[in-house]
């Protein structure tokens, strides 16, 4: 890294209040931003500020407090939808990426599924992007079909026009970066692809927003979720639609906010967003995840990008130092996300991972919410690093000198 990039990295660093913690006797090493990140001050005040300040719930309070948190919580909902390059009002809060996914699954998939219709997903899915599919087709008759992982770790557009050319897709969805692989997949490409094959197309960004340049207009799917919390942020979630096909949706959830009026009988459903945003909103997440997109953007997305490129190539050249490991996911850097998935041979991934803890350094051990994608690469589990604004050089020295303490507790 060069001089100006360590300083802004340090200032950074600086922001995120839990580094300054100490685990056995050692300075923390966060390696699992891609589960979820850590915040920073910024984020942490803008909430406790609201609470202690401005805390009233909002749309429908007259008096002051009510006005002050309509305005931060709708306010927040613009600049994250500016943050991708949408709509506001085609952008809805959820509780995460996964109620987003359900969201469509159930206001969409049930009200357009039907036997003889295929939805078409990947191997590399996280169980988000998986599981609300499986129970949409057998609700409604539909086939869920794979695009297959190869050694590389990158879809076939080739794979993927056979199937469309069969006419019988009505949805694809794919992860916009694999959470396991790190594989950025081309989505835009295959909006595209699929758009003229008369199918959707559904993308799980949760792995893409928190780590580079996102502008959904040049994406052009008809959903787009994401989540907050990997994106510095609190737990609230995203989904960025397209008007005609949120419009002609029935509701996800009903209850109070979302309504128009209620009569004994029926109901009539409230404008874009809030059609989908049944009962009490998570306000005070909202306007975290508001100054989260600040902070990000402030940073800049392409230095963002940069500096998880930059990890990732440092990570892949020294863990191969370590004996008896396997790296998973593409060897481009530049087709890859700031993760970087191993094993060790002779090392369960839960005993690398807890090994790995005893020296402060966090990384993920499990299967990752892809069961599908492990039997593919043969594996039961892999260990995981990820990577995030805050963390350094020194950080994959911490991890690799880790990995080897534990391959020496083993005997290996």
């Amino acid at each position: 890294m060069g001089a100006v990039a360590e300083s802004t990295l340090s200032r950074l660093r600086a922001d995120f209040p839990i580094l300054d913690r100490e685990i056995n006797g050692h300075s923390l090493v966060y390696l699992d931003s891609a589960a979820s990140s850590q915040k920073p001050r910024q984020v942490i005040e803008a909430m406790d500020s609201f609470y202690a300040h401005s805390y009233g719930t909002v749309h429908r309070g007259v008096y002051e407090l009510g006005r002050e948190a309509t305005e931060l919580f709708e306010g927040a909902r613009e600049r994250i939808a500016a943050f991708v390059n949408w709509d506001s009002d085609l952008s809805i809060f959820t509780r995460n990426a996964t109620e987003a996914i359900n969201l469509v699954a159930y206001a969409w998939g049930r009200g357009n599924l039907g036997p003889g219709d295929e939805v078409l997903i990947t191997e590399m899915e996280h169980h988000s992007n998986i599981v609300p599919w499986q129970l949409a087709c057998e609700d409604t008759g539909a086939k869920l079909r794979y695009l297959s992982v190869p050694e590389s770790g990158e879809l076939s557009l080739d794979e993927l026009d056979a199937v469309l050319a069969e006419g019988r897709v009505r949805l694809v969805a794919v992860g916009h970066v694999s959470n396991v692989l790190g594989t950025i997949n081309p989505v835009e490409e295959i909006a595209r692809r699929a758009r003229a094959a008369g199918a959707l197309t559904l993308v799980d960004g949760a792995q893409s927003v928190p780590q580079m340049p996102v502008d959904l207009r040049a994406i052009d799917a008809d959903f787009y979720a994401w989540t907050g919390h990997k994106a510095l942020g609190p737990t609230v979630g995203m989904l960025h639609g397209r008007r005609e096909l949120l419009k002609e949706m029935r509701p996800f959830l009903g209850g109070g906010h979302m309504i128009s009026r209620v009569e004994r009988e029926h109901s009539t459903w409230n404008e874009l967003p809030w059609k989908f945003e049944a009962g009490t909103n998570a306000i005070a997440e909202a306007i975290g995840l508001g100054a989260a997109v600040d902070y990000l953007a402030a940073a800049g997305m392409d230095a963002v990008r940069a500096h998880e490129r930059e990890l990732t190539a440092y990570a892949l050249e020294r863990l191969p130092e370590v004996a008896g490991i396997t790296l998973y996911g593409p060897r481009d850097v530049d087709r890859r996300g700031g993760v970087v998935p191993f094993t060790i041979e002779g090392m369960h991934p839960h005993d690398i991972a807890e090994l790995c803890d005893r020296e402060a350094v966090c990384v993920r051990a499990g299967h990752h919410c892809a069961q599908p994608l492990m039997r593919v690469l043969g594996v039961g589990a892999t260990a995981r690093a990820s990577f995030h604004v805050y963390n350094t050089r020194d950080d994959v020295d911490r991890l690799v000198h880790a990995l080897n303490g534990a391959r020496e507790v083993f005997g290996l």
